[in-house]
């Protein structure tokens, strides 16, 4: 799929949710575009926001969606600019960085503590910017995202300070995402010329490969040099990991990176695994000693030792007399020769996953052969839907969906019948399932964890303590699950127009209190043969959404919903208030 074909689609996508009951395009265009970021490990369960342009005093100041990590170390703002364009049309600097200031005045506002009181107490952005203020000191990464739906000449723009704090400006325009969803791979942009960034070609062994996949260099390369490239191309040199930066907190690996560099740097060598790059091109220099030397890398990404890279950075940052100048850091760097996309993007998601170590990695990045989703897998492709024709696909592996069209949609006609028969309406991923069957289970605090952490959860019960492989799920189960995901999707594009904050909350924990009060009576067939929740459920399901809505905040003492959501106290107090009956004429319930 090219460009202009790939923006029709998302433009389709984005109308396709607006007749779904969507209040606004910009805000569906934010969470397509948050949704993908968040999938390719860019940034971190992140939340829409229906506030778009703030107008304070005569200032404006723009908000589309954030993203705040767990630990309250790492920080993404979104600010769309969406025109509903049906070609590639640039969008001009000028635009997007008066878009940019718009958020860096917001966010200015907050870290000062004097955004909160001129919101309304009721608005969602009230607790993010009063949570903002609060852990602002807290925050070791911040970045800003322009997402647009046209074609930006520059791709990032120069770090700015607010606070006392270093905020990185990055643009996610619809050629960068395009990229991202073709190729699978964001690395085509990244160039490095180590004569400007080092002085000279690094000196290397070079390896040339024994079969057509791949050559790779063995060399050091200097820590200023890494903290440098950090500097310039951000959580971008990551992109390819499986995980993106954890923080140096606590007493983990990357505080002892930190210790390293401040008290021992000549040793650092010594004590670090090392890094592994991926590349597509290299280009081989002298380094002056007549030996061969790395000059020029062209596709350069870090899937391996983004913690040791982001580490430095940090450091140096952090401890500006950090003398850099005596850190080496090993590197082993591949460059691609595959010819096949699909082919080199699997082998750099085989070289991400197996090198690292250091650090744990996600879960769902490392459970695709587990039986249970080799079972599942096999379901989607061999139960068709009552229909006889449609069928559901369960992405196991990341990308396999668009793999699936790209290999067998290969003329419009063939292209155009596989997105009816398989729709991406009807495409579950592994985080998805887990969410839907969770929630289901009644454990809402569980789902608002965030996808990673849910996952994990959900993975930790498919593994009984006493080793015992759980039983393989059967086609009835497949059917029961597929229900359940139609039960939560249906619920969630009912409830998206309803709320304009946290309806992925108030969804995970109405869906619960449906299984609590229903559960046991609900007739899954029904809605496996239907495809679809009735409408009287449905309507049901508004009313307990309004109820829990109300739960959810009046029981939040004050905190931010998201966050409050995640905890065990609020699941006991939405689960345990008191809800109006549910109606006598659903269909799926059976009496008695």
């Amino acid at each position: 799929m090219n460009l202009p074909e790939f923006l029709r689609e998302t433009q389709a996508a984005v109308r396709s949710q607006m007749r779904d009951g969507a209040l606004y395009e910009e805000i569906v265009f934010t969470s397509i575009v948050m949704e993908h970021m968040s999938e390719i490990g860019m940034t971190s369960e992140p939340v829409e926001c229906h506030s778009g342009l703030i107008k304070v005093g005569n200032a404006n100041l723009r908000l589309s969606g954030y993203s705040l990590s767990e630990e309250h170390d790492q920080l993404d703002l979104f600010v769309s600019l969406y025109d509903n364009v049906e070609v590639p049309t640039p969008v001009p600097d000028a635009e997007t960085k008066t878009a940019v200031e718009q958020c860096l005045r917001f966010l200015k506002l907050c870290a000062e503590g004097k955004m909160a009181p001129k919101l309304d107490p009721s608005s969602d952005l009230r607790s993010l910017a009063e949570t903002l203020h609060a852990i602002y000191d807290e925050l070791e990464q911040i970045r800003v995202y322009v997402l647009t739906d046209r074609v930006a000449k520059s791709k990032s723009f120069k770090t700015r300070e607010i606070g006392g704090k270093a905020v990185r400006l990055e643009v996610m325009d619809i050629e960068r995402l395009h990229r991202h969803w073709s190729e699978g791979k964001p690395r085509d942009e990244l160039v490095v010329d180590f004569g400007e960034v080092s002085g000279a070609p690094l000196p290397c062994v070079f390896v040339p490969g024994e079969s057509d996949d791949y050559d790779y260099a063995l060399t050091a390369i200097p820590a200023e040099a890494l903290r440098l490239l950090y500097e310039k191309f951000g959580a971008r040199l990551l992109e390819a990991n499986v995980r993106s930066f954890l923080s140096v907190k606590g007493k983990g690996v990357n505080a002892g990176i930190q210790n390293t560099l401040r008290s021992a740097p000549e040793r650092f060598m010594a004590y670090n695994n090392g890094i592994v790059i991926v590349a597509d091109e290299m280009r081989l220099g002298k380094p002056g000693d007549g030996s061969a030397g790395i000059a020029w890398l062209k596709g350069l990404q870090i899937v391996n030792g983004g913690q040791t890279t982001a580490s430095i950075y940090f450091t140096k940052k952090k401890y500006p007399d950090t003398d850099l100048s005596r850190v080496r850091v090993p590197a082993k760097i591949i460059v691609m020769r595959a010819q096949d996309s699909a082919k080199e993007e699997a082998l750099v998601s085989d070289i991400s996953r197996f090198a690292n170590s250091q650090n744990a990695v996600r879960q769902s990045d490392l459970s695709a052969n587990k039986p249970f989703h080799v079972e599942i897998e096999k379901f989607s492709r061999s139960v068709y839907c009552p229909d006889g024709v449609g069928q559901w696909f369960y992405e196991r592996a990341a990308g396999s969906y668009n793999t699936l069209l790209a290999r067998e949609g290969t003329t419009p006609s063939k292209l155009k019948a596989l997105k009816e028969a398989i729709p991406t309406a009807r495409r579950v991923t592994k985080t998805d399932l887990a969410k839907y069957i969770t929630a289901w289970d009644k454990k809402p605090d569980i789902v608002s964890l965030g996808s990673q952490k849910n996952f994990d959860k959900f993975m930790a019960g498919l593994s009984p303590a006493d080793g015992l492989e759980m039983p393989l799920p059967t086609v009835a189960d497949f059917k029961a699950m597929i229900a359940k995901a139609k039960i939560y999707r249906d619920a969630q594009k009912l409830l998206r127009p309803m709320f304009q904050a946290f309806q992925a909350n108030v969804t995970a924990y109405t869906v619960s209190l449906v299984a609590e009060k229903l559960g046991d009576r609900i007739d899954l067939d029904r809605i496996w043969a239907k495809q679809a929740a009735s409408p009287e459920l449905l309507a049901q399901i508004a009313i307990w959404a309004r109820e829990v809505n109300d739960v959810l905040h009046s029981s939040s003492g004050g905190k931010m919903v998201s966050e409050w959501a995640k905890r065990p106290e609020c699941k006991d107090a939405v689960m345990g208030a008191s809800y109006s009956a549910p109606a006598t004429n659903i269909p799926e319930v059976r009496q008695g």
